[in-house]
């Protein structure tokens, strides 16, 4: 339970289905450094605590802060610096919560660990299970889930993924649940309101640079290569032309510390791509090689047709139908068929034509 209403609502859920169920909250992180930015992991363990005893149910906070820095800063701060973009948020999920978290249950004799997550889980005749999506497009969470694996899942329940978000605040306010109107969180993974890039400057020094254009021309100056994506528009320093274009970042030179810029159109070297490399391939159950699938190279981006080929060796090739705006090295590429959640991968290299 991190205090917020979906997960508040998936263990009423729970006992309303008649478990045995007993709340904790993951504290994972307490912003020790003084971070600028809200990191309000004392109200949230308050705002769970008064839930679960709204409902009657045992809470516990489960220190877990060692484990987080070792698997999810670590692997955040690691890839920053190597100059890709790591998806903390998914690796959350496969570390931590299905990770460390429910062998932690386990080893306290719990079936199963259960979240507030947007999806939902289906048991097969074979005794497999699988994630599809949630019911509510608008809310829908798989793609985070996308790294999951079998033996994780089926120690996994998902009690909110029926329900529209709507209908879920309206369950809370029936309830009586104290954070009935509590506001969603957006910021890293159960760290709370902090900025990426201010996060990222607390452990990794800035390493100023020029900004060029496609033919050398230098525009400005950045502070790091690692405070900007590939795709980026806002926040890149460079103001707009005459005619209100604002340039957009299509790469980052690592050797020359320069971070490229340009005007947006399809035509825009290295913006668009079709194909890419993947590693670190994870199948939730069934595995696809060779087959025409839909793939989803980001949260905000629907996913699209593409064609994966495996190569045994937990690599592969994801072929996509249309060209692809902003494909990132290190971030997460979700595999479905249909509404079932297949898996993902990790982009290694954009190949741009």
């Amino acid at each position: 339970m991190s205090g917020g209403v979906d997960s508040s609502v998936a263990a009423a859920q729970l006992l309303r289905e008649g478990h045995d169920v007993v709340g904790a909250y993951m504290k994972n992180w307490i912003n020790e450094e003084k971070i600028i930015g809200d990191c309000p992991w004392q109200q949230d363990i308050e705002d769970a605590r008064a839930v679960a005893g709204h409902l009657g149910i045992e809470f516990r906070v489960v220190n877990l802060m060692d484990e987080y820095r070792e698997r999810v800063v670590k692997y955040l701060l690691e890839g920053y610096q190597a100059g890709i973009t790591p998806n903390p948020d998914v690796m959350c999920n496969r570390e931590m919560k299905f990770g460390v978290f429910l062998d932690y249950a386990r080893e306290e004799g719990f079936e199963a660990v259960a979240t507030g997550h947007y999806v939902r889980r289906r048991d097969n005749d074979n005794g497999s299970a699988d994630i599809l999506c949630g019911v509510d497009g608008g809310k829908n969470q798989a793609y985070f889930l996308a790294l999951l694996r079998q033996e994780q899942l089926k120690g996994a329940l998902f009690p909110v993924g029926d329900l529209l978000k709507p209908e879920l605040r309206e369950l809370a306010r029936e309830l009586g649940l104290p954070n009935a109107e509590k506001k969603d969180s957006q910021g890293i993974c159960f760290i709370g309101q902090v900025k990426m890039s201010d996060f990222l400057r607390t452990f990794v020094p800035d390493n100023p640079g020029l900004i060029v254009d496609l033919s050398g021309n230098v525009l400005g100056e950045h502070q790091g290569l690692h405070l900007y994506t590939l795709g980026q528009r806002r926040g890149i320093g460079v103001p707009s032309n005459a005619y209100r274009e604002a340039y957009v970042v299509i790469a980052k030179k690592a050797d020359e510390n320069e971070l490229v810029v340009a005007f947006e159109s399809e035509d825009t070297p290295f913006l668009y791509a079709s194909s890419a490399t993947v590693g670190d391939i994870s199948f939730v159950n069934c595995h696809p090689d060779g087959e025409l699938i839909l793939a989803q190279p980001r949260y905000r981006t629907p996913a699209v047709e593409a064609e994966l080929t495996v190569d045994g060796k937990g690599d592969g090739k994801v072929l996509f139908r249309k060209p692809q705006r902003a494909l990132t090295p290190g971030q997460i590429c979700a595999f479905y068929n249909g509404e079932v959640l297949l898996g993902g991968a990790v982009f290694r290299e954009i190949h741009h034509h």
